[in-house]
């Protein structure tokens, strides 16, 4: 699992953050309200000029663009002032052509909820830094009057200004001067610490439905996933079963049939048919098992991967170089998603690579990852069929909570990857 959206990306030393923010306070502060004139009067403007045969119109989608120009920048500020991992702010997509089906993602934009707690967050960063001002030159007027104080000047030198000193005018004494400054540099500092436990959430929250999203969007497309790996080995099983199993059965039962009517006319030949018949129940025999070893591998309960790989590379058509290494055990989902994707993997190349040789590395990554990569010599050009092999190999995977990579060039060679979380 990837880390958290909100945790930081790298530890910073306090004092800096805390300056950081000051300044961007600062900035926001006397830049910010410019900026929310600008909206102002957009919106205004749209409309006052709506009925105006729609001309307001263009204001208005004008106001949609710079709130998500606003939302972007403050998304990128507060990921980037308190190294944080935020995904990037992106605009809703057109799904309707024509300029109706772009005012109705303008309307969708407008709605957007993580635009808008990106523009609460810089409209509340606004206001702190309005507040922070105030306290900054409290801070400057209080340290000056302070130091006047303190080698004899007089007050009436320095500009005029309301400060915590000027509220106690009976107290113009040098310490309160410097205590006036030590209380408004305290404000400020508190300022920019509200300003990062209030935009923090803020901005984590689009991150963390993004996430919830994504992960609904993983868990729908798990689920189809192995309802199509479910339907893919059924049809498989049917194929199999009616294709071999099913016509030696009738074989047998047709010759045992021929058998019993000869059995009194020509014994011998009789005998000859009951041979036969026991030899094509033996071959139906291995196939039932081939069959059952191909729905489940019990080695694979038993012994654990690396011995079920080991019999499988030793029934390979090709030969098989087989580097696995693994320190402990996964959940049985994965490894049996992990076995029957090298499985298909290899009965493939079989079939249609014309390889002359296979190479499957398997490892445990990062303690909680099955890794296996799958590779031949072949002639390459292996592409996902909806039925086929690798579309039954991605099912699989991805009913296991896992990734498959497919890199299968003309000319070869053909290797395929796949990763599945060892909890899934």
């Amino acid at each position: 699992m990837s880390s958290s959206p909100s945790a930081p990306a790298a530890p910073t030393r306090p004092p800096l953050r805390i300056s950081l923010t000051i300044l961007h306070l600062a900035a926001i502060g006397v830049l910010g309200w410019v900026v929310v004139a600008i909206l102002c009067a957009l919106f205004a403007l749209g409309l006052g000029t709506i009925i105006l045969l729609g001309i307001g119109v263009f204001p208005l989608i004008a106001l949609v663009y710079a709130l998500f120009g606003i939302a972007w920048f403050e998304t990128e500020r507060i990921g980037g002032l308190y190294r944080l991992e935020l995904p990037a702010l992106r605009p809703v997509r057109q799904q309707e052509p024509g300029f109706p089906g772009f005012l109705r993602t303008m309307w969708w934009q407008f709605v957007d909820g993580s635009m808008w707690r990106a523009v609460s967050s810089f409209l509340i960063t606004a206001v702190l830094g309005v507040i922070m001002l105030t306290f900054v030159q409290s801070f400057l007027w209080s340290a000056a009057s302070g130091l006047a104080l303190l080698f004899g000047g007089d007050l009436s030198a320095l500009p005029e200004y309301t400060s915590i000193v000027g509220l106690f005018a009976s107290l113009d004494t040098p310490l309160w001067g410097f205590l006036s400054a030590l209380i408004s540099l305290a404000v400020t500092v508190g300022i920019a610490l509200l300003h990062r436990l209030i935009t923090i959430p803020l901005a984590t929250a689009g991150a963390k439905a993004q996430q919830l999203t994504r992960q609904a969007q993983a868990s729908a497309q798990q689920r189809a996933g192995a309802v199509r790996a479910a339907e893919v080995e059924r049809t498989r099983i049917e194929r199999d079963l009616h294709d071999g199993v099913q016509p030696r059965l009738v074989s047998v039962g047709m010759t045992l049939g021929l058998a019993q009517q000869q059995i009194d006319a020509d014994p011998e030949g009789a005998k000859a048919l009951i041979a036969e018949a026991h030899t094509s129940t033996k071959s139906a025999i291995t196939e039932l098992r081939q069959l059952a070893r191909g729905i489940h591998a019990s080695v694979l309960d038993d012994r654990g991967l690396d011995a079920a790989l080991s019999a499988l590379a030793g029934r390979s058509h090709i030969p098989v170089v087989l580097d696995v290494r693994l320190q402990g055990r996964c959940s049985r989902e994965a490894e049996t998603a992990v076995y029957f994707a090298i499985a298909e993997s290899l009965t493939n190349a079989a079939k249609h690579s014309r390889a002359s040789e296979c190479r499957v590395v398997v490892r445990l990554r990062d303690g909680n990852t099955l890794w296996a990569r799958v590779e031949d010599n072949g002639i390459g050009g292996a592409r996902v069929l909806p039925g086929g092999g690798l579309d039954g190999i991605t099912n699989r995977i991805q009913a296991a909570g896992g990734t498959v990579r497919i890199d299968s060039p003309q000319g070869g060679p053909t290797s395929l990857e796949v990763s599945v979380p060892c909890a899934s």
